[in-house]
């Protein structure tokens, strides 16, 4: 498991029967997370006391009920400035369990000693792209939301990174990329959060299952000649990390390396599993 522990901003104060105590900046929150299978007692003071509450309802969906926090706070991760806000459907604008892959993409690009040049693809509100973009590549950024890409240009800001370093793409991914090979652009690495389920603008259906080996199949023609890596994450329950694995070596060569990502649990000392990650790289 890959687990990002080197959080000050952002903690895990326990999590048990079905949801999560966080802390995030000042701030605490209590929201679902299926995952959290277990029944192990709300004994953390947190959760009588915390600032937000994401409940569901019967009928589907759910609601934040909310005392004294603002609809925008920031949030810091060494370097990089996050605006965090409360979502519908229980989120925040991050996913705190990226970070270790941030890490990992800054230190590919540091490493590298040349000009590198990221594809960002599901890239919502920029998390990947601005630590990609701070580390000194330079990042094209794509997103169906407008409000998505909105918001990671807000981040962006908010970390001190110029205009220059990303170019903001509104646009389905897989038309994106269709249109990228035909203009022969290429890149030394792609970065990838396809959703579970989604539809496109013209009503086709996306499964991960059944779509990603045909989309990372797509992605391999705007790989450069040098590629640095290519980063897959799922939140898909039930898809293997491996399976990621076998998705690109059996299209790219290369090794291969996929585990969950987890977070650790201040209360407990165990690490959430939230979801996985394929790191590919030439060799």
């Amino acid at each position: 498991m890959w687990v990002s522990e080197k959080w000050n901003d952002y903690e895990l104060l326990d999590c048990t029967e079905g949801e999560r105590l966080e802390r995030w900046g000042k701030y605490t929150i209590i929201r679902p997370d299926p995952q959290v299978i277990w029944k192990t007692g709300k004994n953390h003071h947190g959760w009588q006391t915390a600032d937000a509450h994401y409940e569901r309802s019967k009928t589907g969906g759910g609601k934040w009920s909310k005392n004294n926090i603002p609809p925008r706070w920031k949030i810091t991760y060494g370097e990089l400035v996050f605006n965090i806000g409360l979502m519908n459907f229980k989120h925040t604008g991050l996913f705190p369990e990226q970070a270790v892959n941030w890490d990992y993409a800054a230190r590919k690009i540091k490493a590298a000693n040349r000009k590198i040049n990221i594809l960002n693809l599901f890239a919502y509100t920029g998390g990947a792209t601005i630590a990609a973009a701070a580390a000194g590549a330079e990042v094209c950024h794509v997103d169906a939301a407008q409000g998505m890409v909105q918001r990671a240009r807000e981040n962006a800001a908010a970390s001190n990174l110029s205009e220059k370093t990303v170019r903001w793409i509104v646009d389905d991914c897989t038309k994106f990329v269709q249109r990228e090979i035909r203009r022969g652009r290429k890149y030394d690495a792609i970065i990838m959060d396809p959703p579970s389920y989604g539809r496109g603008p013209s009503g086709e259906v996306w499964k991960l299952e059944d779509s990603i080996y045909g989309f990372v199949k797509l992605c391999s023609n705007v790989l450069s000649s040098e590629p640095l890596f290519l980063l897959i994450n799922s939140y898909t329950t039930g898809l293997s990390p491996s399976a990621l694995s076998y998705i690109t070596q059996s299209l790219l060569g290369g090794k291969s390396e996929s585990r969950e990502l987890g977070l650790p649990v201040k209360s407990s000392g165990f690490k959430l599993p939230c979801g996985a990650s394929c790191r590919w790289t030439s060799e």
